[in-house]
């Protein structure tokens, strides 16, 4: 195969390196080799008549005001380097390479530098939807003091996008386990109660793994959701009703009603009252 030549828009280092292992590959006469190499830099480049050594030619080439042009140009498409989510499409192992590369090729090797370039990557929130997407930059800030290295860098953004990967979002697919039993809140379809609002049941299941009767979808209108402030729906997978709390009113005035909840004609808990170990707000389908 034919080997590219040297133009200015590789780092020196890299093609020197690249270079002499190609040489070393094809066998090349150790005399033979530096002759070869000068003779693949580009005319555009202007080389001292004196090279003896592939160190020299190294120096040659970084002194050339082509590797000056080339760090720039780097520096400045690191400037524009943006992380895109891998829910929006992204591809972080890529960005991370990119990132890398582009901080090899303009020599930005203090890592306080590599880590404000990064933060520059990051998604920034609006004040509008702020409180409702996940900060990737805060969290890289919250890391700061940690990451001495670039070692260190990666493996925190690694942490950040896990952390993300796993948080409840709208729609998740979730399984509702009782910390101290074990058990799953579950509901059958067409399984009702026998009395009170006769609406199908949810109980809680012992069984080792959840099964499609303890599967439930959440549904709420932000992309994520805030402690405290976000209300949100649990919809039944398989059966695809709503948890929620049946209520009837009475009459017990010509002119006032009040609300109340079906009980068991047994124990006189409101229906699937139990459940309320889940720490759910509601706990009966519709």
């Amino acid at each position: 195969m034919d080997f590219p030549k040297y133009d200015g828009n590789i780092h020196p280092d890299e093609w020197i390196n690249d270079i002499q292992k190609y040489l070393r590959f094809l066998n090349i006469n150790d005399g033979d080799c530096l002759k070869i190499a000068i003779s693949f830099v580009d005319p555009i480049i202007t080389l001292p008549n004196r090279i003896d050594s592939f160190e020299k030619l190294r120096n040659a080439l970084r002194e050339d005001i082509s590797f000056k042009v080339f760090k720039c140009t780097n520096k400045k498409l690191l400037e524009l380097l943006k992380y895109i989510p891998e829910k929006e499409g992204g591809n972080t192992s890529k960005f991370i390479s990119n990132f890398r590369k582009l901080c090899y090729n303009s020599e930005i090797n203090d890592i306080g530098e590599q880590k404000n370039y990064f933060c520059y990557a990051l998604p920034k929130l609006s004040n509008v939807n702020g409180n409702n997407c996940y900060d990737y930059f805060l969290e890289f800030i919250k890391r700061w003091e940690k990451i001495k290295s670039m070692n260190d860098l990666i493996n925190e953004i690694e942490e950040i996008v896990s952390i993300e990967s796993n948080l409840i979002k709208n729609e998740s697919i979730v399984a509702l386990k009782h910390v101290s039993t074990g058990k799953y809140l579950s509901s059958i379809e067409n399984l009702c109660y026998t009395t009170g609002s006769k609406l199908q049941l949810v109980f809680s299941d012992s069984q080792l793994v959840p099964d499609l009767n303890a599967l439930w979808k959440i549904e709420f209108s932000n992309e994520l959701a805030t402690y405290n402030k976000t209300s949100i729906c649990l919809r039944h997978i398989k059966s695809g009703k709503f948890l929620g709390l049946h209520y009837y009113y009475y009459y017990y005035t010509n002119q006032s009603k009040a609300y109340t909840y079906y009980k068991s004609p047994i124990t006189e808990h409101t229906e699937g009252k139990k459940l309320k170990a889940f720490y759910l707000i509601y706990h009966q389908l519709k």
